[in-house]
This record gives C-alpha cells, structure tokens and sequence, in this order.
C-alpha cells in the first residue's frame, strides 16, 4: 500500500467540493436544485475582457509560456488599479505580482514564510482554505475570534491575551467572507500596530472590494503598512472573471520577490491572452461596477425576503456577495437548516460552521443566482 504524506490527515477536502457532489447528485434525480451556496459569479466579463482574450489567441507569442512575472503592461494596469480606486502607489516592477487566482497566493505566501511548526493566526469564521493551506505546510493555526458583538473585527486586546509564541503571520480579510463586515482606517491601524509590535507578516484579502461597496479601499493606503503587510486581490468577484484564475499581489518588493521564488517553481506563467484580457478588466470605468452592483443589490433584496421566510436576522449595512444570517430558533443548527432547505425546498446554502466555530448559528446565502431563481425559491414556500 502506498501511504498518503502524513499532512493529509491534518486537512479534509474542501467542503464545496464534497457536498456539490451531493447536490449534483440530486440533480440528476431530477431534483430542481437553486444553488445559493457558492460564490461563483453566474454574470459574464464585459464585452472588452471577451474581445482581448479573442485578438490575442492568434498572436504569435499567444501559445508559448509566459513570464512568471506576469506581462509587464498586466504588471502596469494593477499598479494603475491601485492608484485609481485606492490611492495606493505601487512600483509595477517589483512590488506587483500577478497570480492565478488568489487562492494559490494563499499557498505560495505560506510555503514562502512558514517553517513547519510556526503558528499563524487564522480568523475564526473566515475562509477555509487559510487554516488547510497553514496545516499543509505543517505550521499550526491559531483561531482568533470574530463575534457580531464586536462587527466581525478583532479586537486587539483580545489578540495580545493570545500565546503569540512562534506566530509568524496573520490572516485578514475585508470586507469579511462569510459575513459581509467592513473595517475601518482606524481598526486596521490597531492591526497594523500589532503586527509591527510582533514582527507578524499581516496578510490581507481584498477580493470583495466593489461588490455593493461604495468606498473600496486597500490597507496599504494606510501609512507604514508596507513594511509588515501583504495584500491579495482578485478579478473573479469584481468583474466576473472566477474561472480565468486571475488574482494578484501587492506589497514591499523583498515580501513580493518571496513569494516570487515559491511561484517560478510551481507554474509556467499565465496563459497570454487571459492576461490580455485581465489588463482590459482593469480599465474598466466606474460605471462597470455601478451596473453590477445594481444587479447584485436587487438580488440581496430578494434574498433579504428569503431569509424573511425563514425567520433569520442579518444586517442590511453589510457588503460583498454574500448575505450572512443568524438562525432565531436555538433548537436548529446551521446543518439541520441547511439539510432541510436542500431535500425539502431543492434550495442549498452553506452552513456557517464551515467557515468556524464561531459560525454556528448562521448561515450563508451567495448572491451569485438570477433573482428570478431567488423568486422560485420564494415561491416554493408558498
């Protein structure tokens, strides 16, 4: 028998990927599942990001491999981003680093930075794969809490009561998945702070930034977070681009050149002309995003509605694609809920205990479903 490395008993396979073989499953029983648990946008990218990807399938450099660096003018539209939406000035030679989707940044920061036993601090709920990736190069999270108490924010004196013994990085992500949180400049300046304090690489996630959010903003507009902070972005969320793979990252140039070392050994560069098509998203005017968010807010009206329905409270003031909502009867968990809804209503959400403990008692509705299926699933109660 040939044995599985001994990481894997540490992780399970990501739970989207389990249970949507069961939801397919019921498909094709012929159930007429409405899929509200995953956050894959079901909108195209613009017109623009179609017809740059079509032109550059027959340049002649189209089909050979690309740099590791990304294209120097894909580079030079993030860094142009940046200043644009977030007054954020960055060297597009050294301190930007294009990457397929930032769910493999993840990864490449983490091989990058952790040695195995090292500790990092992961938020608890947040997304999933920060606390797998930490267990697959065999370095320990260290769960800090989130509570509606506090708006999902950590609070720093509850991070300072922590062993923070051997904790070499930190985990960060607004607007908040799973819940749909905002922080604010000073919130961010207390963690900015703190990490200086423990000499903690700070690692932000920003893929939700646009989406039903009038002030986007980056934490490396903040004064002196270089110096301790990484930032990851994405185009899957903000212009429809989730199956391209396109994310990037930003920060001081020997943090970004780190990750860079990892990167140029694990893959060949991105395909040219889905690079192509990345520098036309990302001169998309402002008017791209007014029109997918009011897509998107009349969805979360509907889906407000639904959660209606099930007698579930949330928070209008919140952002992103997802609606976060806490269960009112003690008696149900977030799994009886969402088993509930999936074989009695063909309706599937997540559980809020997937992305932690603290999670329990809610559940999650994406936002990424035409708000005529929203009306069906309405409907179905009827």
């Amino acid at each position: 028998m040939i044995e599985n490395a001994n990481r894997l008993q540490s992780v399970k396979e990501y739970y989207f990927s389990q249970k949507l073989r069961e939801v397919r499953a019921l498909v094709e029983q012929g159930k007429p599942i409405i899929n509200m648990g995953i956050g894959s946008p079901d909108l195209p990218p613009s017109k623009e990001v179609l017809d740059a990807l079509t032109d550059a399938i027959s340049h002649p450099a189209a089909h050979q491999y690309q740099s590791y660096q990304g294209l120097p003018e894909l580079r030079a539209e993030m860094a142009n981003f940046y200043k644009k939406y977030y007054g954020v000035s960055l060297n597009a030679q050294n301190e930007v680093l294009p990457l397929m989707g930032s769910k493999e940044g993840i990864m490449h920061i983490s091989m990058a930075f952790l040695n195995p036993r090292d500790r990092v601090l992961v938020p608890n709920p947040g997304y999933p794969t920060y606390t797998s990736v930490t267990r697959l190069v065999e370095a320990e999270p260290i769960f800090y809490d989130l509570k509606e108490e506090h708006s999902w924010f950590p609070q720093v004196e509850d991070l300072e009561q922590l062993d923070l013994t051997g904790v070499k990085l930190m985990w960060l992500g607004y607007p908040h998945m799973p819940t749909g949180a905002l922080a604010d400049d000073s919130n961010l300046k207390a963690l900015i702070n703190f990490a200086k304090k423990h000499q903690i690489l700070l690692v932000k996630d920003n893929p939700y930034s646009f989406v039903l959010n009038k002030k986007p903003k980056s934490i490396l507009a903040i004064e002196g977070a270089k110096e301790v902070v990484l930032e990851l972005n994405s185009l899957s969320k903000s212009f429809n681009m989730a199956g391209w793979r396109v994310g990037m990252l930003m920060g001081r140039s020997d943090l970004v050149n780190s990750v860079l070392k990892v990167k140029s050994n694990m893959d060949s560069g991105m395909f040219y002309g889905i690079q192509k098509g990345a520098v036309e998203a990302l001169k998309a005017p402002q008017s791209w995003f007014d029109g997918l968010n009011a897509i998107y807010a009349r969805r979360r009206t509907a889906i407000f509605k639904l959660a209606d329905q099930l007698n579930l409270s949330y928070d209008v003031n919140t952002v992103g694609m997802f609606v976060w909502a806490k269960i009112n009867d003690a008696s149900c968990s977030s799994e009886e809920l969402v088993d509930r809804l999936l074989y009695d209503k063909a309706i599937f959400i997540a559980p809020g205990t997937i992305f932690g403990s603290n999670g329990a008692g809610y559940v999650r509705f994406s936002l990424c479903v035409p708000e005529e299926k929203i009306v069906e699933a309405l409907n179905r109660f009827n």
